[in-house]
């Protein structure tokens, strides 16, 4: 018995002893790694001319005999050494973009950095294609984004916006940049219009004799709230800031988009594809496919992407109680969105209570 205890301790400390060294290998690791890691993600440039130079000569493969597919290769092997020979001045080049937005714009810092990366190597012979996918969200979030999207008309590079899906809203806002504007037939355009939506729960509340108290220094430093009593003051002051915000949307879609009639599209509604080309929300309907193919004309068509890149958090006001008027401050925000967070609030207050009584 001795023995298998003497045993035991040296294989308990033998196990500490190896264990101890991983732990600090590891660490050491981590620490290398951490050191080599590069700050902001990786841009990804994908060539789009090969893919579609790949898909042709697939279909190519498999439709031609070895005869005509040999005779073929020639002609073309042929015509690109002609082109080489007579090269004649360089033509542009074109950029295309992805955005997919979410309610709070997260894409915004990746579009960021490829923009940035972007502007250092376009001319005004290039061109960026932007395949946009927004419903809306937030008023500064999307303020950014579209603000980014300006940087390439100021440096007097051509933009061009698609819409396969939608672009409302605050997406609406990001399109209108765009000196063309490409919908397809079916995509939800337009909803150039401000909501905001907040429950209330200030009646619950004294149902179950709690008092909620709103202390503010400043007369306006809080007009609704979810808990407190809202008075009609607060909802005039609330409305007048939405007024506003609606206002320098308004003129924000009308600097770039001067042909439309503002007033008769500012109403908040949505237009599908061809009804939007009628009220020249759009240039033309097409699905953003047919744009980014016809692009293989050109010498150079790319994507750009940073997959890796974080999202952007600093400019995010998510308090969920002290920050509730920008939380639903919101371009485009669905009310099923309110509704959730009412059932809720409702859901933890009886929760809270029925312990209380226990």
């Amino acid at each position: 018995m001795e023995f298998l205890a003497e045993y035991a301790s040296f294989l308990a400390k033998t196990a500490t002893l190896v264990i101890a060294i991983l732990v600090v290998l590891s660490a050491i690791a981590g620490l290398r790694s951490k050191g080599r890691r590069k700050p902001g993600g990786q841009l990804q440039v994908t060539r789009l001319n090969e893919f579609y130079k790949d898909l042709r000569e697939r279909l190519e493969s498999g439709l031609l005999d070895k005869a005509q597919l040999k005779a073929l290769r020639k002609q073309q092997a042929k015509a690109e050494k002609q082109q080489k020979k007579g090269k004649a001045e360089e033509k542009g080049r074109v950029f295309v973009l992805d955005f997919d937005g979410d309610i709070k714009a997260s894409a915004t810092e990746s579009l960021r950095n490829e923009i940035t990366a972007l502007l250092t190597l376009a001319t005004a012979r290039d061109e960026v294609v932007l395949r946009l996918e927004s419903g809306g969200g937030l008023v500064h979030s999307y303020g950014l984004a579209a603000s980014q999207l300006a940087r390439i008309r100021q440096a007097g590079i051509p933009l061009t916006v698609c819409i396969d899906k939608v672009a409302a809203s605050g997406g609406y806002m990001m399109a209108c940049i765009g000196e063309k504007i490409v919908s397809a037939p079916f995509a939800v355009v337009g909803s150039i219009g401000v909501v905001a939506q907040l429950p209330n729960v200030n009646r619950l509340l004294k149902k179950h004799d709690i008092d909620f108290e709103v202390l503010t220094a400043g007369e306006y430093k809080r007009t609704l709230t979810v808990f407190g009593e809202n008075t009609d003051k607060g909802r005039e002051k609330f409305q007048e800031d939405l007024d506003i915000t609606h206002q320098l949307f308004k003129d924000f879609v009308a600097r770039y988009r001067p042909q439309l009639h503002i007033d008769e599209v500012a109403t908040g509604e949505v237009w599908l594809g061809v009804a939007a080309l009628n009220r020249q929300l759009v240039d033309n309907c097409r699905p953003a496919t047919s744009t980014s193919a016809s692009a293989r004309a050109t010498p150079t068509c790319s994507t750009c992407t940073m997959p890796n890149a974080r999202a952007c958090k600093s400019g995010l006001a998510w308090r969920p109680v002290a920050r509730w008027r920008t939380l639903w401050w919101a371009y485009g925000v669905n009310s099923a969105a309110c509704a959730n967070t009412l059932n809720l609030l409702k859901f933890f207050f009886v929760q809270g209570v029925a312990r209380l009584k226990e």
